[in-house]
């Protein structure tokens, strides 16, 4: 295993007009997504479609089921139907997508076709977008370091006949495929210094700037919260990396602030001195999934070709355990002043993205998004089907649910009321790191992280309930979701939440 970014996608053509019985002889397989109310009378202009409406009157088929056939072309075309509700949002369709992308890619298909007719359909994504976008989540390449990793399942080619927006479901899906890559990778892989490394390759292929802030510059940045949870790693890479991408300038086209995501990225996490269980250690190379999103998502856009401009922060280090371990009742001084009294060295995710947020504040962006595989009472009060999210912006709340409808990638945002706040009075410092029994710790963080956002600036925090998934989740087989992507890259590309920003700027 020696790759630390993934590479390689199939080939992509859109079909113009309907399916032709010399289309299909080309195929190994066929995807076939359509309305359930009318796929009969929709599969009576498909050539050999008479036997696909035959088993559906035959199974009695309805709604989110799928029909799987051979048909009789000059080599037997496996075939996958799916039939969608009239009332089925993003996510369902998602999902069905994903069940038949997973039934087909077990015989291995060289070139896959997909159909959906054009039926004036006015939602984003399409049916056939969803379809793309399920067979590329789970025919992607993952990180392997077998002698004998097994035969490829990807098509080389994928032929799709129907309104499909290639570009987009193609970056986000790239995006995305990056989240998880860098996710799976092993601690022994991917620590500080070699994540560096791999960004400095995505810096040159996306044409990025990068820059990056090192222990000792950190600590002339006054950045006491993050440099104790790094004192306490032998390896001294941890680092603040930010990656800057700006659109190309159009005539008559004024860029503003950048928009700017936040990414915890815990490469590994023992729970300091308080020291996690084996159990609860074993997925702790994942703690860096926020910023991994944050870096899938500044991907996305830059193949989207995002006319904004957006710089991503990823906070990279280790909670690590020795001679220098930071302690409970240390008192760490953050980059914006505030003094915190530590009360749990496993709570080290908001410390590090305490003196992130501070530092981001001072460049004053348009908005922050930060993400962070942060606490598991995220996932107790909404398990792992939907992302937490907080804003200090009200009008932001239903257009950050908007997102999460549109996209597939379903965020509930949850309150923070300000009261909280006395239950993290210190008496010896500005602030508690957190309280010891844990009691509604997704709330009590993010209003700790609350403190070191500056009041004029609109943020998002997003806890990432939803970033492992046994079985995967919508599209996405992998229990490694790469959730956040479809997400931020849908709202930052809203319109109206382009504007709700520039509105709720400067108003503390």
């Amino acid at each position: 295993m020696k790759a630390i970014t993934p590479s390689g996608a199939p080939v992509l053509t859109a079909v113009n007009g309907p399916p032709r019985r010399a289309w299909l002889d080309t195929l190994d397989a066929l995807l076939i997504l359509l309305p359930a109310t009318r796929a009969q009378s929709l599969l009576g202009t498909l050539p050999l479609g008479a036997s696909l409406t035959t088993e559906m009157r035959r199974l009695k088929l309805k709604a989110g089921a799928t029909l799987s056939v051979a048909l009789p072309t000059q080599r037997p075309l496996r075939t996958v139907l799916g039939l969608v509700g009239d009332e089925a949002d993003t996510f369902q369709i998602l999902t069905l997508a994903g069940k038949m992308s997973r039934e087909i890619v077990t015989t291995r298909p060289q070139r896959l076709g997909i159909w959906t007719p054009d039926l004036a359909q006015v939602s984003n994504p399409s049916h056939a977008d969803a379809v793309l976008a399920a067979i590329l989540a789970n025919t992607e390449t993952r990180p392997s370091a077998k002698r004998n990793p097994g035969p490829q399942q990807r098509p080389t080619h994928i032929d799709i006949a129907g309104p499909v927006s290639i570009d987009w479901t193609l970056a986000l899906e790239r995006g995305a495929h990056l989240t998880r890559w860098l996710t799976q990778l092993p601690p022994n892989l991917l620590n500080p210094g070699s994540y560096q490394k791999a960004l400095r390759t995505l810096a040159t292929r996306h044409g990025w700037k990068m820059t990056v802030y090192t222990e000792p510059m950190l600590k002339r940045l006054g950045a006491g919260a993050f440099l104790a949870v790094t004192q306490g790693s032998a390896r001294r890479d941890a680092a603040l990396v930010r990656l800057q991408y700006r659109p190309v300038k159009r005539r008559g086209k004024a860029t503003g602030a950048p928009l700017a995501l936040v990414g915890k990225g815990l490469c590994f996490d023992t729970g300091g001195l308080n020291l996690k269980t084996a159990k609860s250690m074993l997925g702790m190379h994942g703690d860096m999934g926020g910023s991994a999103v944050a870096v899938g998502t500044l991907a996305a856009l830059t193949e989207a070709r995002f006319d904004q401009p957006v710089d991503a922060w990823l906070a990279l280090a280790e909670n690590r355990i020795g001679p220098n371990s930071y302690t409970q009742q240390d008192v760490v001084t953050a980059a914006n002043g505030v003094s915190i009294q530590v009360m749990h060295t496993d709570a080290e995710g908001r410390m590090v993205l305490a003196d992130t947020l501070a530092l981001v504040s001072r460049t004053k962006p348009a908005c922050i998004i930060d993400f962070a595989t942060l606490t598991g009472a995220c996932v107790v009060a909404l398990g792992d089907r939907l992302a937490g999210a907080f804003t200090n912006r009200l009008a932001l709340r239903d257009l950050i649910e908007g997102a999460g409808r549109r996209s597939g990638e379903r965020v509930w945002t949850l309150p923070q009321p300000a009261d909280y706040d006395d239950d993290l009075e210190s008496p010896v410092a500005d602030l508690l790191q957190c309280l010891i029994d844990g009691k509604a710790d997704h709330i009590y963080a993010t209003r700790f992280l609350s403190h070191f956002v500056a009041a004029d600036i609109p943020w998002i925090h997003v806890d990432l309930s939803t970033a492992e998934r046994v079985g995967g989740l919508a599209h996405v087989g992998n229990t490694c979701t790469g959730f956040g992507v479809r997400f931020a890259s849908y709202l930052a590309t809203d319109a109206a939440f382009q504007d709700a920003v520039q509105n709720t700027r400067n108003v503390a």
